[in-house]
């Protein structure tokens, strides 16, 4: 029974039918060309006769932007295009050890006579694409977290025991030329040999550094191995789509430049944006160092040159004059860094 005032409901005609029919047909349609859109740019990445991405190839990871945001940028996470010119300009006379004696530049050195000249530096001399004001994106201050307890004791030991200088062992791995400060894992952007070449096989990949020519094997689809622990710590990787995830920890040393234990693990990402460019991320998690873990990021862009020896071996000859250096000073009562005793 109709309502006063109420209007029947009007019939559905067939040309109603026919356009909601048409509706569907055409979302449908929709769906399968986005579908068919992203497989598309997805089947634009080169790949291997494996099926997985080919990411090979000579890369270079240098740039001035610093790993840590620096305290006059606390606030800007980001600079403009303007100011990224502003920033490269200062730092790249801050930072070239030609102008040191003229008190110009020179990154906290005094004026004199220091190890290496600016011809043999390679560090970067502009700021990323994305123009962040740190490598480090997590936490949110661009900065690796203050260490904790258990880190600031092994650091103090470690301080120690490089101060001490007893012995080779005594001394730094990157004095022993056993291992580089860039090369990681993860890798990091310094004065030189910012360099690596990555290579595919079906169950392999490798990582060869530049500094200090160090091939890295990863395990691809496999567990991690404690038998033989490696300066460089025990890497295996899978793939998440079309995305290259590196897992190591088992690290041979219960220290190292970074101020890492040897109970830290470090998740890299390898992800394809261009035939030019890498993107690389990695995550560091050391509750042995630091309460939160910490993230960065930083691309590899393909590099013309290929990468070189780096002549360095666990015999450099200036690891003997330094430890000689060393006695000879506390030989006539001061500390082995030239400093009075106390």
């Amino acid at each position: 029974m109709i309502q006063p005032h109420a209007k029947p409901a009007s019939p559905v005609t067939n040309s109603q039918k026919i356009t909601k029919i048409g509706m569907k047909s055409v979302a449908l349609l929709l769906g399968v060309a986005l579908y068919a859109s992203a497989q598309a740019q997805s089947n634009d990445i080169p790949r291997t006769e494996h099926g997985h991405p080919d990411l090979q190839g000579t890369y270079t990871f240098r740039t001035i932007t610093p790993l840590n945001r620096p305290a006059e940028l606390a606030d800007k996470a980001v600079l403009t295009a303007e100011e990224a010119i502003e920033w490269e300009k200062f730092e790249n006379t801050r930072q070239n050890r030609d102008l040191i004696i003229d008190s110009e530049g020179g990154a906290g050195y005094p004026p004199g006579v220091i190890s290496y000249n600016e011809f043999w530096y390679e560090r970067g001399n502009q700021t990323i694409l994305d123009r962040r004001t740190s490598l480090i994106y997590n936490p949110a201050n661009g900065r690796i977290p203050a260490a904790n307890a258990a880190g600031q004791k092994r650091r103090a030991t470690y301080g120690k025991m490089v101060f001490d200088s007893a012995g080779p062992e005594g001394r730094t791995t990157v004095d022993r030329c056993l291992t580089g400060f860039v090369g990681g894992p993860p890798m990091i952007p310094g004065s030189y040999n910012n360099n690596m070449q990555l290579v595919q096989t079906k169950n392999h990949v490798m990582i060869l550094n530049e500094m200090v020519h160090s091939a890295r094997i990863i395990r691809l689809d496999s567990d991690h191995s404690t038998k033989q622990l490696k300066w460089e710590g025990d890497s295996i990787g899978h793939w998440e789509g079309d995305t290259l995830v590196v897992k190591t920890q088992h690290f041979y040393h219960d220290y190292n430049l970074r101020g890492m234990s040897d109970q830290a693990v470090i998740e890299e990402r390898f992800d394809y944006v261009d035939e030019n460019t890498l993107d690389y991320d990695f995550t560091v998690t050391d509750p042995l160092s630091w309460d939160d873990s910490w993230s960065a990021k930083v691309p590899l862009r393909k590099a013309g040159d290929p990468v070189y020896e780096y002549a360095c071996h666990e015999g450099n000859h200036g690891l003997q004059g330094i430890l000689a250096g060393w006695r000879r000073y506390e030989s006539l009562g001061m500390n082995g860094n030239g400093t009075p005793k106390e």
